[in-house]
């Protein structure tokens, strides 16, 4: 042991375990420090304290533990927490997981510091999200509204197209009304060389990269890098929003890799599993994340995510999807079989929710019709489709011809109404006006769910 500039260094790891380093015979060491590792071969890494107890600190290290030799590596406790240097210069640029600019160009200077834990928010300062964001998607826009503040996951599969689906709403979300800075945070976790070229060609491609920040941590990275990837991109949408008083949308992708690196830690650090050997924490873990969106009463700016998680085995009450489930205020779900009828996005509105859309939508937000229209699609959908489970064990030649509409209804919402381009971008109105054109098609004594003022006024002008 011997003095530093900022705090102490040791020569006493005591053992390497998965991302984790053991020193023994510390003092003064606390939760949530910031660590400095020098290798025999004079590499420096960064690392966090995870535990800390009398003469003994646990060490993640976020470059990975490779070459690591307990005897002659040095570490030094700075007694500060793990910062990130934010400022406008971040806009625009790509980083990777630690937050390095991997873009080549300079590193940014940063016109502040922050904790990338973020800062206790008063519940009591948060203002309650009601307005609208437009995807340009309508089975967003129309059937599962995002709203600004809010925080809406997409649960997906493996081979399905959400990285398609999170490039095109980063790109194509705006706010309506008077002229708002937006800006869009993305966050890829454990993704491919090959998605990362994805996401950085299309936003190259579309202007996109203009207006966002890019943060992406490779499959071949350290896994434990993962855990402070989201906390990286929150901390820049935050100072984004609170700050400089833009509206930010964060996309995280994927939460599913995150929480592996999380269950990686745990078992590295031999606690006590929960379900499928999830850490038992998992929870309180995942709302540190997706809690840090929202909007706070006196500032101008938000925070809205929308988390993609890839569901193993498509099974929806897996710890990741069910967890985030319960924190989040909806989920937007992706199916297989709409894939495999080439529909994109293959958004199931059915099982799909945003709990906020009520208070987003509307006259002066929307438009007034929205909820009805909404309402009676969803309603015709579920009936259509059940009517389908029906065919296959009745045939179509038992059904009556009302029967017959409904099946009819199913196939076409999915086709026009769901079913879009990858670059195209419908307004909250043409996604209405093509709803009203898809309940033209059944009879007008059906549509129970709307009020006959905005079935003369809007119904009678499509057909007309």
């Amino acid at each position: 042991m011997k003095g530093g500039s900022k705090g102490l260094e040791y020569l006493s790891v005591r053992e390497v375990s998965g991302p984790l380093l053991v020193v023994e015979g510390v003092r003064g060491v606390a939760y949530g420090e910031v660590v400095e590792i020098v290798t025999p071969s004079g590499e420096r890494r960064r690392g966090q304290v995870l535990d800390a107890r009398e003469n003994l600190a646990v060490v993640q290290v976020y470059e990975g533990t490779g070459g690591i030799d307990t005897s002659r590596t040095r570490v030094r406790f700075t007694g500060e927490t793990i910062k990130f240097g934010v400022g406008m210069d971040l806009v625009g640029r790509i980083f990777n997981g630690r937050g390095e600019p991997i873009d080549g160009g300079p590193k940014p200077i940063p016109e502040d510091e922050w904790d990338v834990h973020g800062a206790p928010l008063n519940p009591s300062s948060r203002e309650y999200p009601s307005e609208f964001i437009q995807t340009g998607i309508s089975a967003i826009d129309g059937m599962n509204t995002l709203v600004r503040g809010q925080k809406l996951p997409i649960f997906s599969g493996s081979g399905l197209p959400h990285n398609e689906l999170a490039a095109q709403v980063a790109r194509q979300a705006k706010v309506l009304g008077e002229e708002e800075k937006f800006a869009a945070v993305f966050c890829g976790m454990g993704i491919t060389h090959e998605d990362a070229s994805f996401f950085i060609r299309d936003f190259e491609r579309t202007g996109a990269l203009e207006r966002a920040v890019v943060f992406l941590n490779l499959a071949s990275d350290p896994a434990i890098e993962r855990i402070l990837t989201p906390r990286l991109g929150l901390t820049t949408a935050e100072y984004l929003a609170f700050v400089q008083g833009m509206h930010v949308l964060v996309i995280l992708l994927d939460m599913t890799n995150y929480a592996e690196a999380l269950r990686e830690l745990s078992a590295a650090r031999s606690e006590v599993p929960g379900r499928r050997g999830y850490p038992g924490y998992m929870y309180t873990d995942l709302a540190t994340i997706y809690e840090r969106a929202g909007r706070v009463k006196g500032k101008k700016g938000s925070v809205t995510q929308m988390p993609i998680l890839t569901m193993p085995g498509d099974d929806i009450t897996h710890p990741v999807p069910d967890l985030s489930g319960y924190i989040t205020e909806g989920q937007l779900v992706m199916e297989r079989e709409l894939h495999r009828k080439g529909i994109y996005p293959p958004i199931n509105v059915l099982p799909s929710l945003s709990r906020l859309m009520k208070d987003g939508i509307g006259r002066g937000k929307t438009r007034e019709d929205h909820s009805d229209v909404s309402n009676q699609l969803y309603a015709a959908y579920a009936e259509g489709r059940d009517l389908r489970a029906l065919v296959a064990v009745v045939g179509e030649e038992a059904l009556t011809e009302r029967d017959k509409k409904y099946l009819e209804f199913a196939d076409a919402f999915e086709r026009r109404f769901v079913n879009q381009g990858r670059d195209e971008d419908r307004s909250i109105d043409r996604t209405l006006d093509l709803g009203w054109e898809l309940l033209g098609m059944l009879p007008e004594d059906e549509l129970t769910r709307v009020d006959p003022k905005f079935i003369s006024k809007y119904l009678h002008r499509k057909a007309g």
